[in-house]
């Protein structure tokens, strides 16, 4: 579960990590009165959650109560990369010398947690990466140990931060590991971390992902879900008990489990392809969770193909070849299937599809074969 800018503060104060002092507004009326009572000057900014908020006008600095009635009226309503504004975080303007990057989320491989460090902010981590990629300083912790003063002391030092912001960093990422790791989050990220004129070091903005699978940890979530704001598919995909993520391609994907899922999207774009959406069908492939699957996909006008990419383990490919036979009788498919299965059982699943073959049902031998041919069929190379 994704949290707001606003949400993700909230969270952060509870592991009194600092942030400017600021206040959430639904209406024009409610920002006047809210930035009335934080004191100018403030930031009026769109709560959406999707990255591009400041390029696209979203983020806005007012002097005075007409500014923020004429930067919230802009705002509120405003459609960012297919995301509508409907509220506000109206924030004290903090004064900013420098601004820095910092995050922690799990290395899978390592099996420790990943932290990343820089003193490149407020920009995009990829675009640091991808141009100057030793300005970001790693640190794997194991999570026996911790993370220790000395160890975060010595990773400021390596992600070269100015000194003056030296005993700030340290403590905000002690606190923000901690954050991470009791708060049951899988990404906690702050950028921009910023060191103020005046010397103190805050968290600027705040974004958190919450670890679903910890919710019956935290009866207090509740309140954060219940703000949620998903397109109509993901709605769907959460009734139906699915792990769906939307995108905006042309090739619904269908994958059991997440790893695999991850990796069809990456080759659907390696051979051309625009992916439509992360689906991840685990170990339960039958009938059911198929056509719950394929509904979901359906109903997204974008998909031009749907490529499901199977490797069975414990989930056998027979089972999962009539969990589709059987599916594609339950669902007025507007999209041709491409298939790929893989591991226990596969010979038979290929021939269960085989017997049931048409034009709508199409097999491949391979992932990147797989992948060629839905992109193909989706108007791709």
């Amino acid at each position: 579960m994704d949290l707001f800018e606003y949400q993700g503060k909230q969270y952060f104060a509870r592991f009194a990590i600092p942030v400017a002092a600021g206040a959430e507004a639904d209406t024009v009326d409610q920002a006047v009165v809210k930035a009335e009572q934080i004191g100018y000057p403030v930031v009026v900014k769109a709560q959406v959650q999707v990255g591009g908020r400041g390029k696209a006008g979203g983020i806005k600095l007012a002097q005075n109560a007409d500014e923020v009635r004429r930067h919230a009226e802009n705002i509120l309503g405003m459609n960012i990369r297919g995301h509508v504004v409907r509220r506000l975080w109206i924030e004290a303007a903090s004064s900013i010398a420098e601004e820095y990057y910092a995050s922690f989320t799990l290395d899978r491989s390592a099996k420790k947690h990943l932290g990343m460090l820089s003193a490149k902010g407020g920009v995009d981590i990829e675009q640091v990466a991808e141009e100057d990629p030793d300005a970001i300083a790693r640190i794997r912790v194991d999570p026996v140990d911790g993370l220790d003063e000395a160890a975060c002391r010595d990773w400021v030092k390596a992600a070269r931060l100015n000194p003056a912001a030296t005993g700030g960093a340290v403590d905000i990422l002690r606190k923000l590991y901690r954050c991470y790791t009791e708060g049951d989050a899988s990404l906690v990220e702050i950028n921009p971390l910023v060191l103020t004129t005046g010397g103190e070091v805050i968290a600027l903005d705040a974004k958190v992902s919450l670890d679903d699978s910890a919710t019956p940890r935290h009866p207090e979530w509740a309140e954060f879900s219940s703000e949620q704001v998903l397109d109509d598919r993901e709605g769907m995909a959460k009734k139906l008990g699915l792990q769906y993520v939307g995108l905006d391609g042309s090739v619904g994907i269908i994958a059991n489990g997440a790893g695999l899922a991850m990796s069809t999207l990456d080759v659907v774009a390696e051979v051309g392809g625009s992916p439509a959406n992360f689906l991840d069908i685990g170990g339960g492939a039958n009938a059911d969770v198929v056509t719950n699957a394929l509904t979901v996909i359906n109903t997204d006008p974008n998909v031009k193909a749907i490529f499901i990419n199977i490797f069975g383990g414990i989930t056998r490919c027979d089972e999962v070849a009539n969990g589709i036979v059987e599916a594609m009788r339950r669902v007025d498919l507007k999209s041709p299937l491409v298939v790929r299965l893989d591991g226990t059982n596969a010979e038979q699943g290929r021939a269960i599809l085989q017997a049931n073959g048409s034009e709508q049902l199409i097999m491949a031998a391979t992932m990147v074969e797989a992948a060629s041919k839905a992109v193909a069929l989706a108007g791709g190379k």
